[in-house]
Order: structure tokens, then sequence, then C-alpha cells
């Protein structure tokens, strides 16, 4: 039985959070909101933009809000699995190793342009990721929860890169771009900015117990048949459509499916709409689609694909 205060408690301890992150990345509401989507359904989000747009404040802002510790590993080829899970060091006073845990172990940890980490090293972070744990030397240590992982890429500049395979670009709930603000919110940034960092002024609005309570109940909206037969429906047309090599997997039809609950108990909903999936479909399925070469050749990309398999699948009207 879903309770009735899931979506109040949520609506009502989210919106403090999401005006705290907004307090300092003005006028990307929508991307802030994704994000949340991320935290409340337990997946990790992958940021594609161009520098400079506030993908490290964003993380920095959710990460200060929710008051939880924050990470940041700056990917380069040279970065080694170690640098990321942590390594044993000599303790010269005892004699023994001890663990030295690496920048993986925090609640909000940002990954900046994981495509310039090696496979190897990208491999690492991913299984951290998927299995939130870190086994070294045969001892299995959790990772903090919660956790969120923010890999960022910049689809610009691919020379000296390593892009990421579709096997791991599956394991990320969904994908977002931040974009550049309007003229009108970049007149307000430099407002805001100008005499001292907002970031320093953000303080916890919600703490991590109350937090993974709330992500534990988001799994009590309801989700009537008829909607998840539409879920299913929709993941299973990706990979019918004659322009889509690959289509998205089980596992995306699991994300569109937690991600839709998330986003229904953000609005204040104790279920969820076909609007709640349309509109989550782009940014959870969009980076686990693989087009054929016909189709890119003709300068259609996912996302348009997905507008097509959107528009196609028949809407529930219950």
């Amino acid at each position: 039985m879903v309770s009735q205060n899931v979506p109040r408690a949520l609506a009502g301890e989210i919106a403090p959070v999401l005006q705290s992150i907004a307090s300092v990345v003005v006028g990307k509401d929508e991307a802030i909101e994704q994000t949340l989507v991320a935290v409340l359904a337990g997946g990790h989000l992958l940021v594609e933009d161009v520098p400079g747009v506030g993908k490290t404040t964003l993380a920095r802002a959710l990460a200060r809000s929710i008051g939880g510790s924050f990470s940041r590993i700056q990917c380069t080829p040279d970065l080694l699995p170690s640098d990321v899970t942590g390594v044993h060091v000599l303790d010269q006073r005892q004699g023994t190793f001890v663990f030295q845990p690496g920048p993986i172990f925090a609640n909000v940890v940002l990954a900046d342009e994981l495509n310039r980490a090696t496979p190897r090293t990208q491999a690492a972070l991913l299984e951290a990721m998927e299995e939130r744990q870190v086994t070294l030397e045969g001892t299995t240590r959790p990772l903090p929860s919660p956790f969120l992982v923010i890999a960022t890429q910049n689809p610009i500049e691919l020379e000296g890169t390593f892009p990421l395979p579709e096997a791991q670009l599956d394991r990320f709930l969904l994908r977002l771009r931040i974009g550049y603000p309007s003229e009108r919110d970049e007149q307000e940034l430099i407002d805001r900015f100008a005499r001292a960092a907002p970031l320093d002024d953000v303080h916890p609005v919600m703490d991590l117990q109350r937090l993974t309570a709330l992500i534990r109940s988001v799994r009590d909206i309801r989700v009537e048949p008829s909607i998840r037969n539409y879920v299913v429906a929709l993941v299973r047309a990706t990979r019918e459509h004659s322009a889509v090599r690959l289509g998205a997997s089980p596992r995306a039809t699991l994300a569109l499916f937690h991600a839709a609950q998330a986003f229904a108990a953000i609005k204040g909903r104790t279920f969820v709409v076909p609007d709640d999936v349309k509109a989550l479909a782009a940014p959870v399925l969009g980076h686990r689609l693989l087009l054929t070469s016909q189709a890119r050749l003709r300068g259609r990309s996912e996302l348009t694909i997905l507008d097509e398999v959107v528009a196609a699948t028949p809407v529930p009207v219950e």
C-alpha cells in the first residue's frame, strides 16, 4: 500500500534542495531536477557538455545541499585504477599496510572528462558504480550511501580521448546537457558572482539519513500496469526502429521505470503518469542507442529517433 505521505515528504523536502542548487546554478531548473531524479532513483549521471557551463558547480552544490562528502577526479590518460579506488600504503610505525581510500569514497563523485581516462581506469570506476563497493586484495569495502557519480564529457574536443563503449554508457541512469544560459540568466549570473562565490553560502538543507529514507520511499510510487506496458513498449520500439543498430537494453527499461517514479514523486504525486515517462525518454534512453551508419550520414540523431519512437507509441489513456 502506498503511503500518501510519500509524495508530500518528497515534494516538500526536495524543494529546498532544488532551491539551494538553483541559487548557484542559474536558469537550469530542468538540469537540476534531472540530477535529483538520478539521486532519488539511485542511479548515476552523465553530463555531456562544453567546459564552463556549471557542471562542477552543480555537483558541489548538490553535495553541500545534502550535507554529503564531495570528491573530484580529474581524468587523464595517466590516471590509474588505484588513483580512483585507493591503495594500501605502509605504516612504518606499525609495520603493516593500511588502506588509503581513493576519491571514489564520497557521496557525490565528479569524474571530470571521463573519456580522457584509459579504458582500464574507466572500467574500475564504472565497476564501483555498479557494485557500490570496492574490492582490493580480497577485502570488500562498501561505498558511502547515498552514492552518486556525475561523469562529464566534452562532446566537441575528441583528440586524446577514449570513448565509452556502449556497455559502460548503459550504466548511467541518464544523460543531460546543461547548455549555455539565456542572456537574462547570464546577466543574473554576473550579479550573483560579482562580489563573492554563492557556493560558499550553500549549507545543508537535508541530512544523508533522511535522503536515504526518501530514496527507499520512491519505490512505493504507484505505476499502473498500463504505464508499465508503456515503458516496455517505448524501450522495445527502440530495438525495432530501422535507423537503430543497437536498441535500449532491459537495464534501460528498469532505468526509465525508476526514473519516472522519482520524477512523479518530485512533482508531488503518488503515481506515475505518461507525461513522466515521456519527459524522461530522451535523457534515459538517448545515450543507450547506437544508430546505423546510414542514419548518421543522413544527419539523424538519437534524440530525433526517440521523438519518432515516442510519437509512434500509443499512450495509455486510463
